[in-house]
């Protein structure tokens, strides 16, 4: 090892991953506290409360003209914030957005930009002003209720928080990034806010769950419909963690003559309207969405996207739930109510706590400005009493002021005056001398004293201050009440209509007739067109054709193995015909050592006849061998080295079976019983030697077949009765004419 080379002088040495961690913290905790996270009692980030704060001291208040929005960047940049001005313009912008905030902080005046997405005018062409929501947060704000902070030169004061006379983190929502956590939170109902606020300061120890009798959910600025369901929203709201399921709204428009359109008047919260179109169209040029001809957007000022129905016989409810599934008519909105407590503490937070925090601040605000205004008072009153004084002895007040080197001590000693009082004898006005100034005094200060007791009153009683928060919480809920304009709830609850999943992907594949082909070797594929001639396709070398069968793009094709195992295939996703195909094992889990014994489509309401070599099966109804999974489902259970051989449709009543011996029998089908799954019963006993073919028939039709030169041969039941029996038997030989194959020949899957 050699020596350790000193550094040189003037430069200090430290550990690189002490270094790190401290520097990364650092920032980690200036990204959650001083950008990314709201504050629960104002539901702001510093940016936003920068901006409203600057614009407080611009005089932008609601009634007042409007500014550039360059001047309100400039000082916020300028004096508090300093960072980027186009980002600092953003989050302005944002505030101003109609469809982004449930109730806009700022009034914009000029281009904010829109629901497709659009950006907002320069700031230069943009005017700003506060709205009376952006008021009532900074309400207090000269009169001590919240305290204030050094900026970051230290030439000025910037508010720590805003003394938040309106539930905005929930009214209006947030979302943010920050190191190692996130925050979203919709927007919910002012109103309904206030209501369970009431509840709370009424029943402070109350189930979170009765709060949700006031809140029913979210209500986003752009309207749509909540179709999350109950459970899940009272356990997002106790947690502070869910997600909420939202919906376009949408109609049907009646066109006359049978025909018909579906008109969407609301969209989703933060879909924009230009990507969601654009989404729409690129599915119908994939024809992913076979009910649908066209879509349209006529917007203007609202809402109006058109979709045209493929014909006027599609059902309007199934259509939409396949946009529902495949495009942004539907979103989840997630709530992650990361908030910071107290300024200074990262943490999620349930429905009750936020609301509790609020109203904690809300009383903390209340008896600031009490005190605040206490403080006036009692200053006022000492000038009053002073005033009083000096009116009572008018003359000698003259004449000291007059004759005497210092007035002012005089003052004070000879009529036991204060500092204050004695300052304001000086500095009052000779007009003031009248007589009738000494009524108005005598009135200043009786009212005062009254409102000096009401607010001794209101510091000293818990109960009081609960009540008069009440009180103000009641006027929030009036001026934002559900018969206002921007008070009434604009998302409304819905239950999703309860369509069969199976219903929903059929309407997503486009209808169309197909020949499915499967090899001797296993490979399947579907050729356009239900053909009849299948000589001209091609295979592998050393391959065949094992079995076709037409079928549509909507079917599910069905595959049986020797394995006793079936599998489902959708027959739009099995692949073209232009090559060999693809095996059947790669698209499916299937054992190597296995083949295929039958491929067929899925007919509904179908019972099929399952049998292994040995002759040993059941009936099974064609629903429960469905399989959802690659995996398959497993339906006739086996023992090696037998295997599955045979599965025929089970239609009629009499079941006829023939085996490798030769041995025909035939017995009837309720004999066999119906299963799920399991080994099954002996159909017909061999001493050895395997089942050869099974045919199910109607006793009425007599047992069909069919040679190996193509003639037909049928035997009534009657005919056949040298060869009925019972299930299990061992069977006689064939009735004449029966081919040599031992296969009955006709029928199929």
């Amino acid at each position: 090892m050699g020596k350790e080379v000193a550094p040189p002088s003037g430069i200090e040495g430290i550990e690189l991953r002490e270094a790190l961690e401290e520097r990364y913290l650092a920032y980690a905790l200036s990204t959650i506290m001083h950008r990314a996270l709201p504050d629960v009692r104002d539901g702001l980030k510093p940016v936003h409360r920068r901006v409203l704060y600057a614009m407080r001291l611009l005089k932008l208040d609601p009634g007042s003209g409007f500014k550039k929005c360059a001047r309100v960047v400039g000082d916020v940049i300028g004096k508090y914030h300093p960072h980027g001005d186009q980002a600092v313009y953003d989050a302005l912008v944002r505030l101003a957005q109609d469809f982004a905030q449930r109730y806009p902080l700022i009034d914009g005046q000029g281009n904010f930009g829109n629901v497709d997405g659009d950006n907002a005018a320069a700031m230069r062409y943009t005017e700003a002003r506060m709205t009376d929501t952006a008021k009532r947060l900074l309400d207090g704000l000269d009169e001590n209720a919240i305290d204030f902070r050094e900026t970051y030169d230290g030439e000025d004061k910037e508010p720590i928080v805003l003394p938040g006379g309106f539930p905005n983190l929930l009214a209006n929502g947030s979302s943010g990034i920050a190191v190692g956590m996130a925050t979203s939170i919709p927007p919910h109902n002012a109103y309904e806010l206030c209501e369970a606020c009431q509840h709370l300061i009424k029943n402070p120890d109350c189930d979170p769950l009765q709060l949700l009798d006031h809140i029913k959910g979210p209500d986003f600025p752009t309207g749509g419909l909540l179709v999350s369901d109950e459970g899940s929203i009272r356990e997002a709201y106790a947690t502070g963690r869910g997600s909420f399921r939202v919906r376009a709204r949408w109609e049907v428009e009646d066109l006359g003559r049978g025909q018909w359109v579906i008109v969407v008047t609301e969209i989703p919260y933060q879909v924009q309207k230009s990507r969601l179109i654009e989404k729409i169209a690129e599915l119908l040029t994939a024809r992913k969405l076979p009910l649908l001809e066209d879509v349209r957007d006529e917007s203007a000022e609202d809402i109006r996207v058109v979709l045209v129905p493929r014909s006027r016989n599609v059902d309007p409810a199934l259509m939409m739930e396949s946009l529902f599934k495949l495009t942004d008519l539907e979103n989840r909105f997630s709530l992650n109510m990361n908030v910071l407590s107290m300024g200074k503490v990262p943490m999620v937070m349930g429905l009750k706590q936020v609301l509790t925090e609020w109203l904690a601040h809300r009383k903390d605000v209340l008896i600031r400005r009490s005190e605040h205004r206490l403080d006036q008072i009692n200053h006022r009153l000492e000038v009053l009493e002073g005033y009083l004084k000096a009116y009572l002895n008018l003359d000698e007040v003259i004449r000291i002021i007059r004759e005497e080197d210092e007035p002012k001590a005089e003052l004070m000693r000879f009529f036991d005056l204060s500092d204050v009082q004695a300052e304001a004898i000086l500095n009052m006005r000779l007009r003031s001398l009248r007589k009738l100034e000494e009524m108005e005094i005598r009135k200043e200060h009786s009212k005062l004293s009254n409102e000096k007791d009401e607010l001794t009153k209101l510091l000293g009683s818990d109960a009081r201050q609960w009540t008069r928060i009440g009180k103000e919480i009641g006027e929030i809920a009036k001026a934002y009440g559900p018969e206002t304009e921007i008070g009434k709830r604009r998302t409304s609850l819905t239950e999703a209509p309860e369509h069969d999943l199976e219903d929903i992907h059929q309407a997503m594949i486009e209808k169309e007739p197909i020949t499915v082909i499967v090899s001797q070797k296993g490979w399947i594929r579907a050729l356009k067109g239900h053909q009849s001639d299948l000589g001209s396709v091609a295979f592998k070398q050393g391959d065949a054709l094992k079995l076709s069968f037409h079928a549509e793009t909507t079917d599910k094709v069905l595959i049986f193995t020797t394995g006793g195992k079936f599998f489902t295939l959708g027959a739009d996703k099995l692949p073209g015909g232009r090559g060999h195909g693809e095996p059947i094992r790669l698209m499916v889990e299937m054992d190597e050592a296995q083949d295929i014994v039958s491929a067929f489509v899925h007919k509904p309401g179908r019972v099929l006849l399952v049998a292994s070599d040995e002759a040993r099966g059941f009936v099974v109804p064609e629903e429960d061998v469905i399989a959802n999974t690659r995996k398959g489902k497993q339906v006739l259970n086996l023992t090696l080295p037998n295997e599955a051989v045979i599965c025929v449709e089970a239609a009629g009543d009499q079941v006829a079976i023939i085996g490798e011996n030769r041995k025909l029998l035939v017995f009837p089908l309720n004999q066999i019983p119906q299963m799920g799954r399991g080994r099954g019963v002996r159909l017909q006993r061999y001493r050895d030697g395997r089942v050869s073919d099974i045919k199910v028939f109607k006793g009425e039709q007599g047992l069909i077949w069919t040679d190996s030169s193509g003639r037909t041969f049928n035997r009534s039941m009657e005919e056949l009765t040298d060869w009925s029996g019972e299930r299990g038997q061992a069977g006689r030989l064939p009735p004449t004419g029966f081919p040599r194959t031992n296969k009955f020949g006709t029928g199929g899957l």
